[in-house]
């Protein structure tokens, strides 16, 4: 076998049946580049047999259940090998030339390259609601070049980046701490919108209200630490003035693309309730 030329991370958090999916497109994809995929689960003995039997070339990383994505995604990297290393996730389907894409946008000089995300999961409003509300800003129109944000869950960068900036990589962080340790640095981030990948992710009404406010409370927990009392209680008092600015921002980002307007009217009374559960995590996060 030759050495891998692109190393992809997919974190295991949602099943085999997602997983799946995505293995079998970058299945497809070792046709084309000589891939090493790295599959961090923290769902246990039960997948990672499943994992085995059906995907033999896929390299599974044991981890306990408890592991958060941003740990898995750390394991998955000190166990790269290939000079470059994608992040996805296990419900985003990568289309056929993606790993070629992404190694000819760092050839030509980037130091972290992002694309586009697109819905795959359309059959529902409430999946469509979920979408726009995570994704709206990394749907298209993008503009190319240097961008001031990258998503993270179609993403690459040379494994020697990673090794640089390893102590922000492994503090537990989303990728949003590695990026703006990188501009902080002078080190521009790229986006090439023409790499698109699906984000193919199936909701419950519950599922998807408790995600948003777990995220938002993790994310406001992290603002307000080591802050006083008196600035977190206003820090919480001012996140219940979120759910309007949220919302239009929202709406309003998704109009300007002139896409998807049918399924935005659709998911107008989700994106409230969507809305309202993110300004409570953060009231939670930051007050708690």
């Amino acid at each position: 076998m030759s050495a891998p030329a692109l190393s992809v991370v997919v974190p295991s958090v949602n099943g085999f049946g997602d997983l799946e999916r995505v293995l079998e497109a970058l299945e497809r994809e070792r046709s084309r580049t000589a891939l090493e995929v790295l599959v961090p689960d923290r769902l246990g003995a039960a997948l990672r047999d499943q994992v085995a039997r059906r995907f033999p070339w896929v390299t599974v990383l044991p981890a306990a259940p408890d592991t958060t994505i941003p740990e898995l995604r750390a394991l998955a990297f000190r166990a790269a090998s290939a000079p470059a290393v994608a992040v996805i996730e296990d419900h985003v389907l990568v289309p056929p030339g993606w790993s070629a894409a992404m190694l000819a946008a760092l050839a030509s000089g980037a130091d972290a390259v992002g694309g586009a995300v697109e819905n795959a999961a359309t059959e529902t409003v409430l999946d469509w609601a979920a979408f726009l509300c995570e994704y709206s800003h990394c749907i298209l129109p993008l503009p190319a070049g240097e961008a001031e944000w990258l998503t993270g869950n179609n993403v690459v960068y040379p494994r020697e980046i990673l090794e640089r900036y390893r102590s922000v990589v492994e503090s537990g962080g989303w990728e949003n701490r590695l990026h703006d340790a990188l501009k902080a640095d002078g080190v521009p981030l790229t986006c090439r919108p023409e790499i698109v990948v699906g984000h193919k992710m199936h909701y419950t009404f519950g599922l998807y209200m408790s995600q948003r406010f777990l995220y938002s409370r993790s994310y406001a927990g992290a603002r307000a630490e080591g802050a006083g009392f008196a600035k977190r209680m206003t820090m919480g008092l001012a996140s219940l003035a979120l759910p309007p600015i949220l919302f239009w921002r929202t709406v309003s980002r998704i109009r300007a693309k002139g896409r998807h307007l049918g399924e935005l009217a659709r998911s107008l009374p989700l994106l409230v309730m969507f809305v309202v559960a993110w300004a409570a995590g953060e009231a939670v996060g930051y007050v708690a």
